[in-house]
């Protein structure tokens, strides 16, 4: 898998959450430096659990449209005597 990498503004914004879920939920105040490390900790740790759960949840729902699909051709099938 290749590693999960932000835009910067995405970074910023999500830096900006980490510092304010910090300050409201633990009162504490982080800095910039200590929340992106914290982001990349997390990215490069737990990142690919959900990367991981979007494929699957990705292969499901491709599954279940296949299926449909597929059901659909038999229905579309026409009754003949050389069957």
């Amino acid at each position: 898998m290749a590693k999960i990498a932000f835009s910067t503004d995405q970074k910023l914004k999500i830096i900006s959450e980490i510092q304010r879920y910090f300050d409201k939920e633990l009162d504490q105040e982080i800095g910039d430096f200590d929340a992106e490390f914290l982001l990349d900790f997390f990215s490069e740790k737990v990142g690919g659990v959900y990367y991981n759960q979007g494929l699957n949840d990705a292969r499901r729902l491709l599954d279940e449209k296949l299926d449909t699909i597929t059901e659909s051709f038999y229905e579309l099938e026409k009754v003949t005597d050389f069957d």
